[in-house]
């Protein structure tokens, strides 16, 4: 029997409406914060993610599924979202359009990773990127909207960790003094650690080697060599969540390696979901575009990994959400009615209600257990001697009431099922 590849998942029936409700309250939050969706294609160039996300990380040089098309490019499928959003918007000219961008996103990503809880080879993420400010609001923003989410979900177990990476000509200062910290250590770092000394040396402080984390411990930090400007930044950005209900606590800790990061970067984590505890992570990235090939235009962001929340709302016991009933059900008595019976299935669909009927020519006993099974509101008998008179038998399945309507008086049966 062929199954699904590991670390992929099939969301079958039973789930897949908790999915639906997730996305409509996203959907629900992102137009309240006036944000507008987009989709970019589930695979772009190979050059756009080692470009935009950085060769040094181990997206890029261990995760991402990449292959050579037909026409010899190398084609990748997306491990992430940020980068698809700043091609369209280089590619499109969207500056161009409106000074400031505010989109979201809700879509499936791909990364060759070790299969566990929480993590997947194929998932999916909302998201949401602001590109044309430099407002320190729209930081603050980001994280209300990821926060605001979770809380409508019900979700209580949340850490919410913000620091700041601040402007790029005080960071290379750290840099430099990191550096001098870590010389006299470098024998002892792991290998993945010693690559990003040169590289990518924030990365260090995210390594789970038990070495690193000990050597890390003493380690300078960069909120240590943040200048004024960095500083009136980041403390607008505590200020607005704040002011906003919003707790948080300051990770001195919290990184992005590559250099177009700069000011606030936030993870929202909980204690929900075992070992992979990250929700959501983001943060500003005012020299991505211009990286892309784009003119100059800062941008901030965030994405939220839905697998990760639904496991969270399920450890929490939060957020059980039940299908809709079905309006009604019909319940065929003679099977010579059934064209009859699907006539009026399709009438009342119409009119906006959910109808099904058996479509396999079961017993009364069987169709009723079927009513029941889909927690029908109502039950609409075809056949048997009211159809003879002419007449439907409507039955309320909560209270038991029953009601006659003539066949012709669709509008009198549609008035008692809305009522």
């Amino acid at each position: 029997m062929i199954k699904a590849i590991t670390g992929t998942n099939d969301i079958l029936s039973e789930d897949s409406y908790k999915w639906r409700e997730l996305e409509k309250l996203v959907n629900e939050i992102m137009s309240l914060y006036n944000y507008k969706e987009i989709r970019t294609p589930i695979f772009e160039e190979t050059a756009l993610f080692s470009r935009g996300i950085g060769d040094a990380t181990d997206i890029v040089s261990k995760e991402m599924y990449s292959f050579i098309d037909r026409s010899g490019v190398s084609l990748t499928l997306k491990p992430e979202m940020t980068a698809s959003v700043a091609r369209a918007f280089i590619e499109h000219s969207l500056d161009k359009k409106q000074s400031l961008s505010k989109l979201y996103y809700i879509s499936p990503m791909f990364r060759q990773e070790r299969p566990q809880a929480g993590r997947f080879r194929q998932f999916h993420q909302f998201g949401a990127e602001a590109i044309g400010s430099q407002s320190p609001l729209l930081d603050a923003e980001m994280i209300i909207i990821a926060y605001d989410i979770f809380a409508r979900l019900g979700l209580t177990n949340l850490k919410v960790k913000i620091n700041s990476l601040g402007v790029t000509e005080s960071r290379e200062v750290y840099k430099e003094k990191l550096k001098e910290y870590l010389r006299p250590h470098f024998n002892n770092l792991s290998e993945d650690s010693k690559k990003r000394f040169d590289i990518n040396i924030l990365r260090i402080f995210d390594s789970k080697d038990d070495r690193d984390q000990s050597i890390m411990k003493e380690a300078p930090l960069l909120m240590e060599y943040l200048d004024d400007v960095s500083l009136e930044h980041f403390n607008t950005v505590k200020k607005v969540l704040e002011n906003s209900n919003v707790p948080f606590e300051v990770d001195p800790k919290l990184v992005r390696g590559l250099d177009y990061y700069c000011h606030t970067t936030f993870e929202i984590i909980s204690g929900s979901v075992g070992s992979q505890s990250a929700l959501c992570g983001g943060g500003r990235y005012d020299g991505l575009i211009e990286q892309l090939g784009g003119k100059p235009a800062p941008g901030v962001g965030f994405a939220a990994g839905i697998e990760r929340l639904l496991l969270a709302c399920k450890n929490e016991n939060v957020f059980d959400v039940k299908e809709e009933p079905l309006d009604v059900y019909i319940i065929l008595l003679d099977s010579e009615l059934k064209s009859d019976a699907f006539e009026a299935m399709l009438e009342l669909r119409r009119e906006g209600f959910k109808a099904d009927a058996d479509y396999l020519t079961r017993s009364i006993k069987a169709q009723m257990r079927e009513a029941n099974k889909f927690n029908s509101r109502f039950t609409l008998f075809v056949g048997g001697d009211e159809y003879k008179n002419g007449e439907y038998l409507l039955k309320n399945m909560s209270e038991g009431n029953q009601f006659l309507f003539k066949t012709s008086d669709m509008k009198g049966l549609i008035k008692k099922i809305r009522e």
